[in-house]
């Protein structure tokens, strides 16, 4: 059976939130996709389209507030994109869900299963940007956020007074990923694949200043209380070191309790990279637990 989402959207606090959900029937169990840093919810599109789990799951996935079709300039942060995602499950009548997400979405899943446990039935992280396990040239970037945040002052001064771009043009990361992995069959070079997706520039072209200033603080920050959690555990995790020491990586998740890791040969972007691998991982993962 072909998976046919709808595209709807939630009026929450000044944002619209815009969200695509399958679900043919009765309510069933919920898969919430999240995007990462500066992302948007086409990066899952293969992922929906392909995946098994829509025989026996309902799926949404979203643009979090203040990315692509969920614009908005105002306050973001983990707190806020929480907030968002209880009343997203409320709207769609789910009293809870496994949250799967890629870096910054794995940071919000985290946030949510610890601030918001009866909620989250299971969390699947995606190359989890773990705080404790940063390179320190990226630690000394956190390190620095008063300046971080002295940049977002004055980028939000500019908004207020109408230097602001009002047409953002959306991103389809579905093409954008099919498009680089032929080029890299093509061509082996995997230097010239980092340095496109770490780059900052195609992405501030689509994306407000001020808001990915502010997500590069919140995807370098700890999240407290996560070991805590007490439910299923999954965590993908790209051995090709980009942003993080794998080993302080796999530490800091062997203190969880029901934690399992699957170790893909990838840089920090699973989804584009491997993904057959991926969808795999995470379908076997909820065939075990769900």
């Amino acid at each position: 059976m072909p998976v046919t989402e709808e595209k709807k959207s939630l009026d929450i606090a000044g944002a619209t939130i815009t969200y695509r959900i399958w679900r043919p029937g009765e309510h069933r169990r919920l898969l919430v996709l999240v995007h990462g840093m500066a992302s948007n919810m086409s990066r899952w599109s293969e992922f929906v389209e392909n995946t098994g789990l829509s025989k026996t799951w309902d799926i949404i996935r979203l643009d979090l507030r203040g990315h692509s079709e969920s614009i908005f300039r105002g306050k973001i942060g983990l707190r806020e994109w929480s907030l968002d995602l209880g009343e997203l499950l409320d709207a769609e009548r789910y009293q809870d869900c496994v949250v799967i997400g890629h870096s910054l979405g794995a940071q919000l899943a985290m946030y949510y299963a610890t601030h918001y446990p009866s909620r989250v039935a299971g969390v699947c992280l995606i190359d989890p940007l773990i705080h404790e396990a940063l390179y320190p040239a990226k630690k000394r970037i956190y390190h620095a956020r008063i300046i971080i945040w002295a940049l977002i002052g004055l980028a939000r001064l500019f908004n207020m007074i109408g230097f602001k771009r009002k047409n953002l043009p959306l991103r389809d990361l579905r093409q954008l990923d099919i498009k680089t992995r032929i080029e890299i069959e093509k061509t082996g070079d995997m230097e010239e694949f980092v340095d496109k997706y770490g780059s900052p520039w195609p992405d501030l072209k689509q994306f407000p200043v001020s808001n990915y200033l502010k997500e590069i603080i919140i995807s370098l920050s700890p999240v407290p209380g996560f070991k805590s959690f007490k439910k299923p555990v999954l965590a993908l995790l790209a051995k090709v070191p980009t942003y993080t020491r794998p080993e302080l990586t796999s530490k800091f998740l062997s203190g969880i309790d029901q934690c399992e890791t699957v170790d893909l040969h990838a840089y920090h972007w699973p989804l584009t990279e491997k993904p057959d691998e991926t969808r795999e991982a995470i379908e076997a993962w909820c065939d075990r637990n769900f």
